[in-house]
């Protein structure tokens, strides 16, 4: 087991907090739709610690850092004008460790240079025949510039959790005694009468977390209730199955990427459910205040809450695998798509960035008490939406550059973006608020 015993040794990097420039370059309609372009894998190819503080004077020209391969550093790029936000690297050791190994070739140690044989007259010509790839077709990641507040949804009840399709643009706003369903002309209105409402059996039951399935026709719901809830969505929404938890609260949600396996959190345990059998594999038991927030990357699964620290177990044996002393409690986890990089949210509003399986850990610093913090990241993988009260921040990965702000009049309790990035919803006291994402 790999144990972190704190936060020592912080490396102090430059994060910044200011609308990234646009660039004029042309972009692909459908690039919102397409894998993410190995963004965070690059963030892999580490290929030695490169040290800066915080405010000091760029070392290097642009042709150093354009053949400088891609680091953790991308989290921090270098300075713009305008305000920022403070990062820090929480081991310096640790991503030493994690740093590439690199061979010189023989001679390079002395500084002398490395003689390499050129291509054949073959690969030349090979070379010569493939056509040049015009600038307009290349695929690139998109992230949205601006929010445009386009309706609200009356749940008439606290909204505690919000789930989006983006094949059908359905919106489904949960809380206390019911699920309300929303249809896309809904979304673009402001006063318009729900398509459906979903009545919970035990008008007492309050639904706290929900989970789309990736196909967007099953919907998973867990709360105030002696039950988990499947719900199929299509084509009417309909109670499929509940799964009796032997928890009195659920208070987080966790779906595997194929939707085979379900993590749900408990005070103290959390159950493990085969949802395609619709049986309780096991339940595990966790600290009693580290189970909070639940999070599922490949075979692992990672549990936080009010006991500041982050814990990784594998999902085959169930032994704890990590252990990250964060200091803050934890309010929110997530991932990004590629399930390598996790994102935690803290009570001090702070983001630490972990990775999934390398010894890598950064933290955005804000340093500011908040209630609620809630993390999404959008399924293109190019940005990320932070909740905190009644603040909205959209942030582009992994540039950590902000895209864009809004501000809504009360604690935004959830929050969710559909599958192809054209909505953000958010939940609060009893309504849901709707934003077009535009690019």
């Amino acid at each position: 087991m790999s144990e972190e015993k704190g936060e020592a040794s912080f490396s102090v990097l430059s994060i910044y907090d200011e609308p990234e420039k646009r660039r004029d370059v042309p972009e692909s309609p459908d690039a919102s739709s397409q894998p993410e372009h190995r963004a965070w894998s690059q963030l892999g190819e580490v290929c030695g610690p490169l040290e800066q503080p915080l405010g000091s004077p760029r070392q290097h020209g642009p042709a150093y850092q354009e053949t400088t391969c891609a680091s953790p550093q991308q989290w921090a790029p270098q300075a713009l004008d305008g305000s920022e936000l403070p990062a820090t690297r929480i081991s310096k050791a640790e991503s030493e460790d994690a740093a590439c190994s690199f061979s010189p070739p023989p001679g390079a140690e002395f500084g002398q240079p490395c003689p390499s044989p050129g291509p054949s007259e073959e690969v030349l010509s090979f070379l010569r025949a493939i056509p040049p790839v015009p600038d307009d077709v290349v695929v690139r990641q998109r992230a949205p510039h601006k929010s445009w507040k386009v309706g609200r949804l009356r749940h008439g009840k606290k909204v505690y959790a919000v789930a989006v399709s983006g094949s059908t643009h359905h919106v489904y706003t949960c809380g206390h005694g019911y699920i309300r369903v929303w249809d896309e002309s809904a979304l673009h209105a402001w006063d318009r009468a729900p398509q459906a409402q979903l009545n919970f059996q035990d008008r007492d039951s309050c639904v706290f977390t929900c989970k789309l399935f990736p196909d967007e026709r099953s919907l998973i719901t867990g709360g105030l209730s002696q039950t988990l809830t499947l719900w199929d969505l299509a084509p009417t929404p309909r109670v499929r199955a509940q799964l009796a938890s032997t928890g009195p609260v659920c208070y987080s949600l966790a779906l595997s990427s194929n939707a085979q396996i379900c993590v749900a959190c408990f005070k103290g345990f959390v159950e493990i459910w085969d949802l395609q059998n619709q049986i309780l594999i096991r339940k595990h038991e966790v600290p009693i205040y580290g189970s909070q927030c639940v999070d599922i990357t490949g075979n692992k699964f990672w549990t936080g809450g009010e006991d500041t620290k982050l814990y990784s177990w594998d999902l085959r044996s169930y032994q704890r695998l990590q252990q990250h002393d964060l200091r803050h409690e934890i309010l929110s986890i997530t991932h990004d798509p590629s399930e390598e990089w996790l994102l935690v949210g803290l009570r001090m509003s702070d983001i630490v960035i972990v990775h999934t399986h390398r010894r890598e850990k950064f933290k955005a610093v804000l340093q500011k008490y908040v209630c609620h913090h809630n993390l999404k990241f959008a399924s293109c993988g190019s940005y990320f939406v932070a909740t905190m009260n009644e603040t909205i921040r959209c942030i582009s990965a992994p540039s950590l550059h902000r895209l864009f702000q809004a501000e809504e009049s009360a604690h935004i309790l959830c929050c969710d973006t559909s599958s192809d990035n054209r909505y953000l919803v958010t939940g609060s006291k009893n309504s849901a608020t709707v934003y077009q994402l535009l690019y």
